[in-house]
């Protein structure tokens, strides 16, 4: 499917309360592919709808950009800007949860919600842009490819949904 075809959008709270039921199966299908984005194998839909609802309230008191990407009109994929807030770094954010659903991978998703969520940055005025991902995923190579700086790997920083010790490696990059 041409990159053309991918539409980005940023969700109101009303959006993405309406949106819940697909950002819920998109962070399921990701747990159960063994993505280390927060939740084990254990937990359930409703794990999954008391974390997104937690994300709307944060889009509601303006401290995440909650995006998503949708396919031939469908929710696929979804990532988010969280602004933070203290009074010695209102030049930074971090970007959390790019979760594409594994019928939409390799298709350019990932990347175009990057690029949205760096712009949403410089529209918030925001310089400094960080995050983690799992040490051996292939967001890696994404995130490399898009100019963002690796900056080293903890080693079981996190666990995978099954149990197994997760590495995250950290990346930055400066916007303009």
């Amino acid at each position: 499917m041409p990159v053309d075809a991918i539409v980005i959008e940023t969700l109101t709270p009303e959006a993405a309360s309406n949106a819940i039921p697909a950002l819920v199966e998109i962070l399921r299908d990701s747990v159960a592919n063994g993505a280390s984005v927060g939740f084990m194998a254990w937990n359930t839909p409703e794990d999954y709808r008391g974390f997104w609802t937690g994300v709307i309230d944060e889009v509601g008191a303006g401290r995440t950009v909650l995006l998503i990407a949708k396919l031939a009109g469908e929710i696929v994929g979804t990532a988010q800007l969280h602004l933070i807030g203290k009074p010695n770094q209102p030049h930074r954010a971090e970007i959390a949860k790019v979760l594409v659903h594994s019928c939409a991978r390799r298709q350019g998703l990932g990347e175009k919600l990057m690029l949205v969520a760096e712009e949403a940055a410089r529209q918030a005025g925001r310089t400094l842009l960080v995050l983690d991902t799992d040490e051996a995923g292939a967001a890696r190579r994404l995130y490399g490819r898009l100019g963002w700086t690796e900056i080293g790997t903890i080693p079981r920083f996190a666990l995978m949904p099954d149990g197994r010790d997760c590495g995250s490696t950290f990346f930055y990059k400066t916007i303009g």
